[in-house]
């Protein structure tokens, strides 16, 4: 699966305009609730925990409009908790979008 950073670039743009500033800073913001959900994915108890965790990332990923980070959110709801392959998939998306705020600024 590619990553698509620019789904969520076009959502901030939709959402505050040209306001590059306010873009970055919601961008940012995206990211830090992402690597929390990320890490609340690592750290969950047993199945119901886990599928709860997931569905906070699809949401936030819904609320920004990264529908990779969705569809990786929904299969990570299917999966055993704390799947390795799982969270490494959601680690690179989440990576790949880094990057691009890092390209971006």
């Amino acid at each position: 699966m590619s990553y698509d950073p620019g789904a969520l670039d076009s959502a901030l743009a939709a959402a505050v305009g040209d306001d590059s500033a306010l873009q970055a800073e919601l961008r940012g913001a995206f990211l830090d609730s992402a690597r929390r959900q990320l890490e609340g994915l690592r750290h969950v108890g047993g199945p119901g925990d886990w599928r709860i965790a997931a569905w906070r990332l699809k949401g936030l990923a819904a609320s920004f409009g990264v529908t990779d980070m969705m569809d990786l959110s929904e299969a990570a709801a299917d999966a055993a908790p704390r799947d390795p392959e799982t969270l490494r998939r959601i680690e690179r998306a989440l990576a790949a979008l880094e990057q691009a705020h890092i390209d971006a600024a």
